[in-house]
């Protein structure tokens, strides 16, 4: 079986944890980046040294043509993947009267059309194969309660969560499964800036998560031991909702 397994945004972050979970899993990672190329190669150093194989894709996950042919041009030099996860994601916070047209746009673009950029191009190889597959999305506790200040963010991570539930019954009968992982606050740039006392009142275990939390979610969504597993959002926390 072919066990590789894109993981886009991954050359740091959630993604970068969820990369070496993998790896250290026993799964090649076609490690995706944006922009970060010294990012991206010191995690891939770091994979290589658990024992498999990665190869790196560049491209922004928003621009559709461009994200198409380096998927499919990876598929057709090493074959399907088994496993996608769809991380790679943006922020754009601010008050929604204030919010100027990019910053609307910006957000949808990357982390909801995305989802099509991205997985329209794997999903077609993985069925063919009749292998089965897996697909994990990240969403956020902001898609499932919504958030004042993120109502772009929160509108990109909604739609996540219901394509990700429309999808895993399609794939279904093919094998593959289809499941989303709603983050809390988790320990990345993406949060650095907010207080240690605001994080103690909003989530219950008065503390920040890990990338390491999430990417244990991860490989397991990717082990046989999930394959009965499918349309589900699994939120990791903190007991926040």
């Amino acid at each position: 079986m072919n066990n590789r397994v894109l993981v886009t945004g991954s050359s740091r972050g959630i993604g970068k944890a969820i990369a070496l979970k993998l790896a250290a899993a026993g799964f090649d990672i076609a490690l995706h980046y944006h922009s970060n190329q010294t990012a991206a190669d010191a995690t891939a150093v770091e994979v290589r040294a658990l024992g498999v194989n990665v190869n790196l894709l560049k491209f922004d996950v928003a621009e559709r043509a461009t994200a198409k042919t380096a998927i499919e041009a990876d598929i057709e030099a090493n074959g399907a993947y088994y496993g996608v996860i769809l991380n790679a994601g943006i922020n754009r916070d601010t008050a929604f009267p204030a919010m100027t047209e990019n910053e609307w746009d910006s957000v949808i673009h990357t982390n909801l059309d995305g989802f099509y950029n991205v997985i329209h191009p794997c999903v077609m190889p993985m069925v063919q194969g009749r292998k089965g597959g897996r697909i994990i999305t990240l969403a956020s506790v902001s898609g499932i309660a919504g958030n004042r200040g993120q109502v772009n963010y929160s509108a990109s991570k909604a739609g996540i969560i219901g394509a990700t539930k429309a999808l895993s019954l399609e794939l279904a009968k093919r094998k593959i499964t289809v499941n989303c992982i709603a983050p809390g606050l988790i320990e990345t740039d993406m949060v650095a800036d907010i207080p240690k006392d605001m994080v103690e009142q909003l989530v219950p275990m008065r503390r920040m998560g890990k990338p390491n939390e999430i990417a244990a979610l991860a490989a397991f969504l990717m082990s046989d031991d999930a394959a009965y597993i499918t349309r589900q959002v699994i939120s990791v926390n903190g007991g926040m909702i």
